[in-house]
Order: structure tokens, then C-alpha cells, then sequence
């Protein structure tokens, strides 16, 4: 199945992020929304987005100041909105990471013509394991190494991890503690929405625990929250 570009628009005008969702969906795209930079951080941590469409002026932290502060912390292509049309304005929103920039009002297609465009020129990063490339990492009794995608026990046995649990893995770790629901797993790990029968990640967790478990009947490692989803319940240490 190929990959669906997942777009996020944030903007604090109700009316604009929706049309501009249906939009997008309707044009083959996957899109969620988010009406400020809080809401829009905490659906970045929990789920995978190709594109941040931004709108520039928002009540709390500002577009310009969202987009300077998140282009330090992950690789993602951003395209501004406002409604200020100035040279000058365009000119600081490129400056400070942006990929491109439309002024209010403007044409869906437009838009969608820009995003295309954006998506087209990014470079393809693997982005599963991201930040933990070369290091290894302790959990529970295993330790990791990210880029052999290789767990070895205390007792120096080794078992090399498929793509897709080492995907999954990953995402894990990289919140851990944090309860997962299945949708958000299936988004991070493949990049795709789950439908109502789909059990792609309760497989592949169960397939994962035979691996990393003492007692598969009895996990400590990857805790089952009940109407919640999948949480690696221990801390991550990174070895030096």
C-alpha cells in the first residue's frame, strides 16, 4: 500500500481548518487539525505527520514562534498561512524554517498545489529511528542496538528484530510510558488509519513480546491498557 501524506493544520479559526481538512481528504490526503501550538505539539508527539500547514497569528504562542521552536526538534516541512501579505512577513517565515508561505485569503487548490510541491522536494528520512541512530539503548533486562536493530539479554543472547518490529519498537521507546492507542501505533509505524477489524498491531505486539517477555502471559515489558491501547511500562537508558 503506498504511503498517504498526513498533513496537520493549525489554526485557531474553526471554519478555516475544517474546509481545509475536507479539502485535503477529498483530494487523497490524510489530514488532521489542531487549534494552537499546544495542541498541535501534543498531536506531533502522538502521531506521524508528513506536512504542518501554520497559521501565523494565534492566540497563545504564535505561528512564527511554533514554527522557529519545532524546526529544532524534528525534520518537517511547514508552510505558513497569514493573513499578513508584506514581503517582509514572507521573508521572516521562510528565515526561521519555513518551506513556504500563502497569505490569506487564498485557493484551496493553491494550497494543495503548494503542499504537493513541498512534499515533492523534502527529502525521504526514515523517521522510525530518528534521534537513536548509532546509539544502543538498556530496557528492562534487553539492550537495544539501533542500528544492528539487534536485542541482546543478560545472558549475551542476541535476536535480530524484522523492519516492522523494530518500527514498532522504536516507537515505543521513543515514549516511553506513554499509553499508545492501537490507531496511533498503526499512524506512527506505517503511516496509515487503522478500519474496524484491523489487528495489524495486536499481531505485531504479540509477535514482539515472544522476543523481549519473560513471560509472554504475563508482560511486564509492553503493558495491555484496558480502552487505552499499548504502553512500554520501563524506563530507557541510553548506554554510552
Amino acid at each position: 500500500m503506498s504511503h498517504i501524506p498526513h498533513i496537520l493544520i493549525v489554526d485557531d479559526h474553526k471554519e478555516i481548518r475544517e474546509s481545509v481538512k475536507r479539502f485535503l481528504e477529498k483530494s487523497g490526503m490524510r489530514a488532521s487539525v489542531a487549534k494552537d501550538a499546544r495542541d498541535a505539539e501534543t498531536m506531533l508527539g502522538a502521531g506521524h505527520f508528513d506536512l504542518i500547514v501554520l497559521d501565523v497569528m494565534m492566540p497563545g504562542e504564535d505561528g512564527l514562534s511554533f514554527c522557529t521552536r519545532i524546526s529544532k526538534q524534528i525534520d518537517i516541512p511547514i508552510i505558513m498561512l497569514t493573513a499578513l501579505g508584506e514581503d517582509t512577513d514572507r521573508i521572516v517565515g521562510l528565515e526561521i524554517g519555513a518551506d513556504d508561505y500563502l497569505a490569506k485569503p487564498f485557493n484551496p487548490r493553491e494550497l494543495l498545489a503548494r503542499i504537493k510541491a513541498v512534499l515533492r522536494r523534502a527529502p525521504q528520512i526514515e523517521k522510525h529511528a530518528g534521534t537513536l541512530a548509532g546509539q544502543k539503548l538498556r530496557f528492562a533486562h534487553l539492550i537495544l542496538d539501533v542500528d544492528g536493530q539487534i536485542l541482546t539479554d543478560q545472558s549475551g543472547n542476541q535476536e535480530r528484530l524484522t523492519t516492522a518490529e523494530f518500527k514498532l519498537l522504536t516507537v515505543l521507546i521513543q515514549r516511553a510510558r506513554m499509553v499508545l492507542s492501537r490507531d496511533q501505533l498503526l499512524d506512527l509505524t506505517v503511516g496509515k488509519s487503522a478500519g474496524p477489524l484491523d489487528r495489524t498491531i495486536d499481531n505485531q505486539i504479540s509477535r514482539l513480546r515472544r522476543k523481549i517477555e519473560v513471560d509472554v502471559l504475563r508482560p511486564k515489558i509492553i503493558t495491555t491498557v484496558r480502552n487505552g491501547g499499548y504502553c512500554l511500562s520501563v524506563d530507557v537508558e541510553v548506554l554510552a
